[in-house]
């Protein structure tokens, strides 16, 4: 074969490596569209560099009739979820001032404001950064938010954890100097790389804030200057040039709670702890190669969970991180994007193959996992009691948007509770949301404030709703193929009627949906899960189970919305009437009703 021959069956890069190749500063031409008024919009190239610094270029959907209007979508940085009282408050305000009065918790811990128009994102952009928050690396082929247990009793542990995950986030955070000179205020970089003038940051009340000294071993974001520095650079140390093939999610869980969905991630850690001392975290399990995107009818993409790779001491947890990035920086696929995660690594070069690449990569040998035992993910609701006296409380959040509607003013709220008390706000990874640290004499009048507007403390919704989760899809989101958010709550009002004829009204069922196939509410671990394949269509899963370690599988495909029940119907049906003794619908479904259906042929 001759030279020019073998160099024509080289798989070409995509469109978006060769974007990263030419300008790996990350800056295109944003600064230069942001300050022209007449343009409303990014272009195609630079819409791909904006995800990188936490922004998605979208259009209203519902008024596309009239042309396209756009407007964009800013996702923070928030690892663990754990948001302090001042920053809430900018957050919150931020919603009102310039996007459409609503805070959007993601499926990942995170906020996110919808519809900001062009002139807005500048303002937003800086407010973030002046109160120590970050959108750098929300989005794009970098690591995602860091995922980790936020519930303060589910274990006593859970502030040990909390801290490593802030220290993984910082250690993974890509130094792209583009971000400060385009949207921190003040923070220009000269050629030398040092700062011109001090940072100043501001409070909700526009005074000075001073930030507290970082804990000791703690990674402390600050707009994405830490520990590799802060000078530019035209390759990033970490990531390369081209930073990841895709993205890459982190998780942390704490047995025998998955509320994380640990599995579902690229890279995910399980703490371990002496079973004599059970507040002794001794280590971490690995987990790697978990993802659940996929495409409607490409059989080379499909959703995975991660495999167990191995158990390590705490004193190797950066270093590990570090291995399982830059392995998938290395050998995920650069040439077709659906196939560049690093699910498909660990698919098609095994486990142990990975293993012994992260030994390499971390420098010491991984012991053996060690035993580990889930028993149920989700949150817990009301009023509890926290290990130092405290006490918290959880709140259902209705497919993750904290808004204002005549009945349920839940935005108003929290935003009177926060100012009054500084409560911590704690997002969880279903969607809701916590307030932490509550003191004895503050829990009556909390409580008040929150009827006052319609949001009950005690029976806050069935058990089936507070189950659920929505991705946004439907009018923001260009990837949507079907309603989402706005039609999740109908349908369950659906499943409350027909579990309440059938005498299962008290029953959880864990249902999950999203727009497309790409799977932001995880709807591939549920026990139903719904997605879009067109509009007013879904396939319908069946199959998941409460500890989330188990896929489901697809158990009717291309159904109209107003067909659904007509579906499940029957199911929960035979479930009520077939189940053993306590068993889940979940796993009555793959026991029976999923094993009279073929399984799908592998590609």
């Amino acid at each position: 074969m001759s030279e020019n021959s073998s160099a024509s069956t080289t798989p070409a890069l995509s469109k978006n490596e060769l974007l990263k190749q030419n300008d790996p500063s990350l800056a295109g031409d944003m600064a230069a569209t942001l300050a022209d008024p007449a343009l409303d919009r990014f272009s195609a190239d630079d819409e791909q560099f904006i995800k990188f610094h936490g922004i998605y270029q979208q259009d209203d959907r519902d008024r596309r009739k009239t042309g396209k209007h756009y407007q964009f979508m800013i996702r923070n940085r928030v690892p663990g979820g754990i948001v302090p009282p001042e920053q809430y408050l900018v957050f919150d305000d931020l919603a009102t001032r310039y996007g459409n009065d609503t805070l959007r918790i993601t499926s990942r811990q995170a906020f996110q404001w919808h519809g900001v128009v062009k002139t807005g994102l500048g303002p937003l952009m800086r407010r973030i950064n002046e109160v120590l928050s970050t959108t750098l690396a929300a989005c794009g082929d970098v690591a995602r938010n860091v995922m980790a247990p936020a519930t303060p009793a589910t274990s006593v542990l859970v502030e040990q954890v909390l801290a490593d995950a802030r220290l993984v986030s910082e250690e993974l955070l890509p130094r792209a100097t583009a971000y400060h000179q385009i949207w921190v205020d003040g923070t220009e970089l000269n050629l030398a790389g040092e700062r011109e003038e001090p940072r100043t940051t501001l409070g909700p009340d526009g005074q000075p804030l001073s930030a507290p000294p970082p804990a000791e071993g703690e990674g402390v974001s600050r707009c994405g200057a830490g520990p590799r520095g802060a000078k530019p650079v035209v390759e990033d140390a970490l990531y390369g040039r081209t930073y990841l093939p895709r993205k890459f999610k982190t998780a942390f869980a704490i047995p025998p709670l998955n509320d994380t969905d640990v599995f579902t991630n690229c890279l995910g850690f399980v703490a371990i702890v002496d079973p004599a001392h059970p507040e002794q975290l001794l280590g971490y399990n690995l987990l790697a190669g978990g993802g659940l995107g996929m495409s409607h009818g490409n059989k080379e993409t499909f959703p995975r969970l991660a495999d167990v790779i191995g158990f390590f001491p705490c004193e190797g947890l950066v270093a590990v991180a570090k291995a399982v990035l830059t392995a998938h920086r290395d050998f995920g696929d650069r040439t077709n994007r659906k196939h560049a995660r690093l699910k498909y690594v660990l698919e098609e070069r095994g486990a142990n193959w990975f293993r012994g690449e992260v030994e390499v990569r971390a420098g010491f040998k991984l012991d053996e996992a060690r035993p580990m035992n889930f028993q149920k993910q989700g949150d817990l609701f009301g009023w509890h009691q926290q290990a130092d006296g405290s006490r918290f409380l959880g709140l259902y959040v209705e497919a993750g948007r904290v808004k204002n509607t005549p009945e349920r003013q839940l935005k108003i709220a929290l935003r009177r509770i926060v100012e009054k008390h500084r409560i911590e706000v704690r997002l969880t990874p279903s969607q809701n949301l916590l307030l932490t640290g509550v003191r004895a004499d503050q829990q009556a009048d909390i409580t008040a404030i929150l009827a006052e507007h319609g949001v009950p403390v005690e029976n806050q919704a069935a058990a089936v709703r507070r189950a659920s989760m929505a991705c946004p899809s439907m009018p923001t989101c260009g990837l949507g193929l079907a309603e989402s958010e706005r039609f999740l709550p109908s349908l369950l009002d659906q499943f409350e009627h027909e579990l309440a004829t059938l005498g299962l009204a008290d029953e959880e069922i864990i249902v999950r949906m999203t727009g497309c196939p790409n799977g932001c509410a995880r709807p591939y671990m549920a026990e139903i899960g719904f997605v879009g394949r067109a509009p007013n269509k879904y396939n319908v899963y069946l199959g998941g189970n409460e500890t989330s370690m188990r896929l489901n599988r697809e158990f009717r495909a291309s159904v109209k919305s107003e067909e659904i029940m007509n579906e499940l119907r029957p199911v929960l049906l035979r479930w009520r009437d077939e189940r053993q003794p306590g068993e889940r619908f979940g796993d009555f479904a793959m026991r029976t009703v999923l094993a009279e259906i073929p399984a799908p042929a592998t590609a």
